[in-house]
């Protein structure tokens, strides 16, 4: 990398810094409404992180309650308190950036289950990510390559390709990285992890058939981010390639991580829905609101919620 190179980026990352600490941080803390007589339930708790009910089973994905990741301050206030979750039977982790696997918050859920439940959560990690959370109290980690899938009681978890890179630091791109698509009877649920478009979404539809995907929808400019991640655009069309019944964005509005205004993602993703034909299908959820899904879920309630997040956030 060359010392122009280094400048340029020391630029970029000092301008995100400098926008994200000027940002008034927004949000409201709830507590998650807890499922019954088996319901597919969601809780949003921000940027990648996800409260996940399914088969009788809790799941949380990609945890992370940090207020800073290292100098870029949170922006939106998780939606839950790590205290407020009931006893979790497994934690999966997506790949192994920091904004994706963060320590304390996964230590902490471990602790916190063990002292409710007197067991310890199973962790769910792709390849070469044992290393990362091998001290943080879990009964077991499990790694997994794409496609290989893990019975969790009578929930099913599969681990699913992305177009991402799994790197923590520099020289460890040897990491794995994907989404993962959780099945129960006939609920299901897709969580893409980070991504940029790409045909695999096509695949993990016609192999899966996910009915609910959880999809990012931020850092995407420059336009060389969507290399590694998806627009807005990208999600609905991602959506559509599933074939999923309803879809959920995320990988927005926590965390200042690109260019674009923190208060576009929303927006652009209501519009490409609306020209697609698909905006009942899209549920924007608040943090800490947790969402029940079933055959007559009507998202459209939930974009008036959504709108007064983009108000919010402004």
């Amino acid at each position: 990398m060359t010392s122009v190179t280094i400048r340029r980026k020391a630029k970029q990352i000092g301008t995100l810094v400098g926008r994200s600490v000027l940002t008034r941080r927004t949000g409201q803390t709830r507590k998650p409404i807890l499922a019954t007589r088996g319901q597919l339930g969601v809780t949003f708790i921000g940027h990648s992180s996800f409260f996940l009910q399914i088969g009788g089973k809790n799941i949380v994905v990609d945890p992370n309650f940090a207020q800073w990741i290292f100098v870029l301050k949170r922006l939106r206030r998780p939606g839950l308190r790590m205290r407020d979750l009931p006893a979790i039977d497994a934690v999966l982790v997506s790949h192994a950036h920091f904004d994706h696997l963060h320590r304390p918050s996964l230590r902490t859920i471990a602790s916190l289950t063990r002292r409710q439940s007197g067991k310890r959560p199973v962790i769910v990690v792709p390849r070469h990510v044992r290393d990362l959370v091998n001290d943080l109290g879990f009964s077991r980690v499990v790694e997994l390559d794409w496609w290989q899938s893990f019975p969790l009681g009578n929930v099913e978890i599969v681990h699913t390709p992305s177009r991402h890179w799994g790197a923590r630091v520099m020289k460890d791109i040897y990491r794995g990285y994907g989404g993962y698509v959780l099945r129960s009877g006939k609920r299901s649920v897709y969580h893409a992890g980070d991504t940029a478009y790409f045909n695999g979404f096509s695949e993990i539809g016609a192999r899966l058939h996910p009915e609910l995907a959880l999809l990012p929808i931020g850092a995407y400019y420059p336009a060389s981010f969507r290399n590694v991640h998806t627009s807005p655009e990208d999600a609905i069309q991602a959506f559509i390639d599933l074939g999923a019944r309803w879809m959920v964005p995320m990988h927005y509005g926590s965390f200042r991580l690109s260019y674009e205004p923190v208060e576009e993602p929303v927006p652009r993703l209501l519009a490409a829905a609306r020209a697609h034909g698909v905006e009942p299908e899209v549920c924007v959820l608040e943090e800490g609101v947790t969402k029940f899904f079933d055959k007559v879920t009507d998202c459209e309630a939930v974009l008036e919620s959504g709108q007064r997040l983009i108000e919010i956030g402004d």
